[in-house]
């Protein structure tokens, strides 16, 4: 687990529609050291808003979930690693052939670029689904935690840096992956916050406690009414642990 400062360990997602918005978002919070560029920013702006933080000092979450047959999953791990990228995700259900793949073309891809390749994270579970749909839906009979250890070991087996995880798995995950895999939480929810689309949420501090690395927090920060505050009531509140 990691003893950096928890200002650094929560990363704000930049859950915008274009690169003017997401700017706008990175001038308003510069004390915020890590951003999260999902799906919905990279379709709309391309790599330019990864130069716009990269030209600001930000570290980067690419989260772009990749889950594909395992020479696309190389072609495009290789081609997002060129970017210098902090953190890049694929889903772990893509299987391990795919997964060692895609760690063999990140690390290709960053080589060629001559940048740090990044840490390559496996998502376990969406945080949006519960035991029921995961049978229901998906007809996964294993029980929702079983099942995001099953993931977590399997994208371990294949060299991968860590996995993307819901808090209320990462105690589980933490005593089976060891301290040297990295964890990253999304779906935190502080105290004060609504849950919105998240089914297995904890706070915040009930997340590094249960031995999270980085936690990813969105709405509770960028639709406060006061942004900057509610980051540093979240970060005061880890402190205080």
């Amino acid at each position: 687990m990691l003893l950096t400062p928890v200002a650094e360990r929560v990363i704000v997602p930049l859950d915008v529609s274009t690169q003017a918005e997401a700017i706008a978002w990175i001038d308003r919070l510069p004390q915020v050291t890590f951003w999260k560029v999902g799906l919905e920013l990279f379709v709309a702006a391309g790599s330019s808003v990864l130069t716009e933080l990269k030209a600001r000092q930000k570290r980067i979450f690419l989260d772009l979930k990749f889950h594909d047959i395992p020479n696309t999953m190389a072609g495009a791990c290789r081609s997002a690693a060129s970017y210098g990228v902090d953190f890049l995700t694929v889903h772990a259900a893509s299987g391990a052939t795919a997964l060692q793949a895609a760690q063999q073309g990140a690390i290709a891809g960053a080589t060629a670029a001559h940048v740090s390749p990044p840490h390559l994270l496996a998502i376990t579970v969406l945080t949006s689904l519960t035991n029921q749909a995961l049978m229901t839906d998906l007809k996964i009979f294993s029980d929702l935690p079983q099942y995001a250890v099953h993931m977590a070991k399997l994208t371990q087996q294949c060299g991968l840096a860590g996995a993307v995880c819901s808090p209320q798995e990462v105690a589980h995950l933490r005593q089976t992956c060891g301290q040297d895999f990295l964890l990253v939480c999304p779906g935190v929810r502080p105290t004060w916050a609504a849950a919105g689309d998240q089914s297995r949420t904890l706070t915040p501090l009930q997340a590094l406690q249960a031995g999270a690395d980085y936690l990813v927090i969105g709405r509770p920060i960028t639709t406060a009414i006061d942004p900057a505050a509610a980051f540093a009531t979240i970060c005061a509140e880890l402190e205080a642990r």
